[in-house]
C-alpha cells in the first residue's frame, strides 16, 4: 500500500462503506432495469430512455467503485447474495405505476446519496483524496439526476390533478 501513502488498516472503514455502496448500486441498477423493461403508458418514451440512461451510468459507477477498492489494495464484494445481504436499497417488484417507479428511484437515490456522504466523511479522516474526489463527482451527478426526476414528477403530478 506504500505507493498511495495510505495505511491499509486506516482505509478499511472507507472500503467497507465503498462495499456498501457497491451493494446498493447493484440493487439500484437492477431496479432501473426492471423499470426500463416494464414502463408503459403515456410517459413511456420519457421514462424508458431516462431509466436506460440511469442504469448505464450506474453500471459504469459500479466498476469504478470496485476498481477504487482494488486501488486501495483491498477486495470488492462480488457475489449477488452478498449485495442482497449488505444493501439497504431493496429489490423492487414489477410496478405498473410510473409515478411509483420514479418514487422508488428517488428513494434509491436518497440511500445512495447518504452512502456517498458517509464515504466522503470516512475518507476525509484518513486523507484519502482519491476516494473523496471520485465519490464527490458521483454525488454531484446523482444530486442533479435526482433534481431532474423530482421536477419531472412534480410537473406530471400537476398535469394529473389539473
Amino acid at each position: 500500500m506504500n505507493y498511495l501513502g495510505l495505511d491499509r488498516k486506516e482505509v478499511a472503514k472507507t472500503v467497507d462503506r465503498l462495499n456498501d455502496l457497491l451493494s446498493n448500486y447493484h440493487i439500484y441498477y437492477q431496479n432501473l432495469r426492471n423499470f426500463h423493461w416494464n414502463v408503459d403508458g403515456e410517459n413511456f418514451f420519457d421514462l424508458h430512455e431516462k431509466f436506460e440512461e440511469l442504469y448505464d451510468d450506474a453500471r459504469e459507477k459500479i466498476d469504478e467503485v470496485a476498481e477504487r477498492v482494488l486501488t486501495l489494495r483491498l477486495r470488492p464484494v462480488s457475489k449477488l447474495s452478498t449485495y442482497l445481504d449488505r444493501a439497504t436499497i431493496e429489490e423492487s417488484e414489477i410496478l405498473e405505476d410510473e409515478f411509483e417507479m420514479v418514487e422508488t428511484v428517488l428513494e434509491n437515490h436518497r440511500i445512495l446519496i447518504k452512502n456517498m456522504r458517509d464515504i466522503i466523511r470516512s475518507a476525509d479522516k484518513v486523507e484519502d483524496e482519491g476516494t473523496i474526489d471520485m465519490i464527490g463527482g458521483f454525488l454531484a451527478d446523482l444530486e442533479k439526476s435526482t433534481w431532474m426526476l423530482d421536477a419531472w414528477k412534480a410537473k406530471k403530478e400537476v398535469n394529473v390533478t389539473a
